[in-house]
């Protein structure tokens, strides 16, 4: 199952394609990616199951 997160743009929550597993700055994981609907940037804090 992929990641989900709330898209600003299309006001709803969608899974995040192309989906990145990344580290911020204060050493948290996190998931960035595009909505697939709008290609908005989408960005979830907390490490994806």
């Amino acid at each position: 199952m992929a990641a989900e997160a709330y898209c600003v743009k299309c006001k709803t929550k969608r899974e995040i394609s192309d989906a990145v597993q990344i580290t911020m700055k204060n050493g948290r994981p996190a998931t960035e990616g595009k909505c697939p609907v709008c290609g908005t940037k989408m960005f979830k804090i907390g490490a994806s199951k």
